[in-house]
């Protein structure tokens, strides 16, 4: 007969010496314990005549749930993370979008269209950097050539500048949130290796910010744009010029008078630093 006890409750059982149902008594077949003698068999323990008897095996503690998945958070340990890190900045650039183009490193890569690397020069000495690519970047997999983009080819112009020419323009995330949203924390933290070594190997001279995310993503603050734009930042030693998204304009043209104030400095700021400008338009 099998018994209904686990090893462990028959062991605390045999601890109490009392008999462990379904295995045989001493006497009736083969026993992990000596038998006694019998003398000393005859007069029950203290302990077996206040026991009660056991009709039925003690309730298994349950274990407690798990906490729920959240799903924006990376499933890598640090461990692994940290090595996912080292791979990526050891890229040459075509590995390095080859790596975008198929990246499942955060949900967003279930729910996109297409990873949009960047468009532009690549030896540009600009770089311009957004938050996340729109509908129509997703849907084309090139940055910045919704009505967004459009907008910001028209500041490009009036600097003086082509993004064929003189700039490169990359995204924080480089994959877009369902429905627009604003890009989470985990996905931001996932994706910025990759720009991180987009600008390793751009080497540019100088950085615009456009907004909020693309700001406090570079430059690893929490500090509002309202007080970051206007001023020069840096990334290591590289100047960073922060103004509002074209995304933004669009909603709120009044602001476009500060937005070319802001464009103003970043030229000052690069003729400052050694470079050549055409006249601004």
């Amino acid at each position: 007969m099998i018994s209904p006890f686990t090893e462990e409750q028959q062991r605390f059982l045999r601890l109490l010496e009392l008999p462990v149902p379904g295995r045989p008594a001493a006497g009736e077949g083969a026993s992990s314990q000596p038998a006694l003698p019998q003398a000393a068999a005859a007069v029950p323990s203290p302990r077996q005549e206040s026991a009660p008897a056991v009709s039925a095996p003690p309730p298994t503690p349950r274990k407690p749930a798990p906490p729920p998945m959240v799903p924006d958070a990376p499933v890598r340990d640090a461990a692994a993370q940290g090595q996912r890190e080292i791979v990526i900045a050891g890229l040459a650039w075509a590995d390095l979008a080859a790596m975008v183009s198929v990246c499942q490193a955060c949900p967003l890569g279930a729910t996109r269209q297409h990873a949009v690397f960047g468009a532009g020069n690549p030896q540009g000495r600009w770089l311009f950097v957004g938050e996340a690519p729109g509908a129509e970047e997703d849907r084309r997999g090139e940055a910045f050539v919704g009505r967004a983009g459009q907008l910001l080819d028209a500041m490009l112009k009036a600097m003086g500048l082509e993004r064929g020419r003189d700039v490169y323009i990359a995204n924080v995330l480089k994959c877009r949130p369902p429905n627009n949203r604003d890009p989470l924390g985990p996905e931001v933290q996932e994706c910025l290796p990759y720009l991180h070594r987009q600008i390793a190997l751009l080497r540019p001279q100088i950085i615009v910010a456009l907004g909020r995310f693309a700001t406090q993503g570079l430059l690893q603050v929490d500090t509002p744009l309202s007080k970051l734009r206007g001023t020069v930042q840096h990334y290591g030693d590289i100047p960073v010029v922060i103004t509002y998204h074209p995304a933004y304009l669009l909603r709120n043209p009044i602001d476009k008078r500060r937005v070319w104030e802001d464009l103003k400095k970043a030229r000052q700021v690069f003729q400052e630093a050694g470079g050549a400008l055409p006249e601004a338009r």
